[in-house]
């Protein structure tokens, strides 16, 4: 039985839905272009994705994306496909920290040089498991500290290259903020993982609002489901998105429930075309 008060509360809820959906619409185009980490090229083709985002291998002296045999193959695929390579993904760094793992500088100059000569204009620079920074109530301050000197140390290259170092942890957008204070440089931002810190309990719409132009990327996740049918609050976040005039990647780090990898993709990618009114 729908009560009044059911009645009102849906409403409410559903007009609201349809306010951001108008303020979306009205405003300009947005420039936003779609991605995954979840597939491959051709797949990201078939999916109708304009790129993908690649891992940087596994911890070793020299990385797996360092050889020039591995990037040529992706040439290759490129120039098949025609989509390109969004964006690294420092993946290993959950287990071999960069604040305490030697080779992290190291790993960090192979990355960059290796992306610009793919063309990738984002490296994820992961901060988690091992590698964590803490969170909200428990940052790692030693560790931080030594991150901040080695990000400082990197900018430089990474800013000649065109490639920015995006920062993505468990830390508040204001913790976030103090570290790109730190490292003083336009070549280090924010990678933004919007399902991660709704996990976390943030509030994601007014984090991204506070963070502006400090955010580099997107990864959209919604746990196990397909985007929008979880508890991440897409419209409110596409909102924001859209407010603090964003123009580049979403990358999809997204589950297959029908274990279909290009069909789930191509069902999560027409999910934010239609939140930003591109299809």
């Amino acid at each position: 039985m729908i009560t009044r008060r059911t009645f009102v509360s849906s409403t409410a809820a559903a007009l609201a839905y349809a306010t951001l959906g108008r303020e979306l619409h009205a405003a300009e185009p947005v420039k936003i272009r779609i991605s995954s980490c979840g597939v491959g090229l051709k797949d990201a083709k078939l999916a109708g994705l304009e790129g993908v985002e690649i891992g940087v291998g596994d911890a070793a002296e020299k990385l797996r994306v360092a050889e020039e045999k591995v990037r040529e193959n992706y040439k290759k695929e490129m120039q098949e496909t025609g989509l390109v390579i969004s964006s690294f993904m420092m993946g290993l760094l959950n287990s071999y920290p960069l604040a305490s793992d030697p080779r992290g500088p190291a790993w960090l100059e192979q990355s960059i040089d290796a992306a610009k000569d793919l063309g990738a204009k984002v490296i994820l620079v992961a901060f988690f498991g091992r590698g964590s920074l803490g969170n909200r109530g428990n940052i790692k301050k030693a560790d931080v500290d030594v991150v901040v000197e080695r990000l400082r140390a990197a900018a430089p290259r990474a800013k000649d290259a065109g490639v920015i170092l995006g920062i993505e942890n468990e830390l508040t957008a204001q913790q976030n903020a103090e570290i790109l204070d730190r490292v003083k440089s336009p070549a280090v931002q924010v990678y933004y993982d919007v399902g991660n810190l709704t996990n976390n309990g943030y509030d994601v719409p007014a984090e991204i609002r506070f963070l502006k132009e400090r955010i580099a990327i997107f990864h959209f996740k919604d746990g196990a489901n397909y985007l929008g049918d979880g508890k991440v609050k897409y419209p409110e976040i596409g909102a924001a998105i859209k407010e603090i005039g964003y123009n580049g990647w979403i990358v999809l780090e997204t589950s297959n429930p029908s274990r279909d990898a290009v069909a789930d993709t191509k069902k999560n990618a027409a999910f934010i075309k239609k939140l930003f009114w591109m299809a």
